[in-house]
């Protein structure tokens, strides 16, 4: 009798968890956002820092203090996360910072679960809407979706959303693209497998190297010891 109570409890317990999840798909991420938010108690940001916000690209990117010495930086990344996630916590982890510049890397999660690429850039210019409601004067950074072994099959859909994306950011204000496509590219046009970790998906320490050479031109100006 036991037994079964608990396994039907169990049972409840996790419907009503993937209905929760499938009202809200960015609540699976909760535990992630919640450890931001405590450590942010126990060591809160300074402001006017420069925020990496996206999915695992910018999660596992442990090097960002290293890579960026000249600036105070803040890696609020959260793996298998799309743009749309970055806008349902951007309360939370990016306008409570109060940063002078935020760079987005985000957009294959998406494209990966089947979203087109008009309807990632729809989510690139609502976060960009939702972020400059609070921080109007904020600088936005995007940098471009890039290719990988593992996801070959979806390299014209990342194209396309590149595209549309660099084409907002050049209508904008305030804001920059960072074209990080061709670079991850051998001569032949093909993914440079030497670049990625096992998975052939995420970036190995020499493409962190890339990265960072790809982003420092755009933080010239803006050096600031912490």
């Amino acid at each position: 009798m036991r037994t079964s109570l608990v396994i039907t409890l169990l049972a409840t317990l996790l419907s009503r968890t993937l209905l929760a999840q499938d009202k809200n798909p960015s609540a699976r991420f909760e535990p992630e956002i919640k450890a931001f938010e405590e450590a942010d108690k126990k060591a809160p940001p300074k402001e006017g820092a420069i925020l990496f916000v996206g999915a695992s690209g910018i999660k596992l990117w442990k090097t960002l203090e290293k890579d960026f010495p000249d600036h105070r930086v803040i890696n609020r990344g959260f793996g298998g996360s799309q743009i749309a996630d970055a806008i349902h916590f951007a309360d939370r982890i990016v306008i409570p910072y109060k940063p002078k510049t935020i760079l987005l890397q985000s957009g294959g999660n998406d494209i990966n679960a089947g979203k087109s690429p008009e309807q990632v850039a729809e989510d690139f210019r609502l976060f960009v809407e939702k972020v400059r409601g609070k921080l109007p004067d904020v600088r936005i950074l995007f940098m471009s979706l890039q290719p990988s072994p593992a996801r070959w099959s979806q390299a014209e859909k990342q194209k396309q959303t590149n595209a549309l994306i660099k084409k907002q950011i050049e209508a904008g204000k305030n804001m920059a693209y960072i074209e990080a496509y061709e670079a991850f590219l051998t001569a032949d046009g093909k993914p440079r497998e030497e670049l990625f970790v096992a998975d052939k998906l995420h970036h190995n320490e020499a493409g962190y190297k890339i990265r960072t050479q790809l982003v420092l031109p755009f933080l010239k100006g803006e050096e600031e010891k912490k």
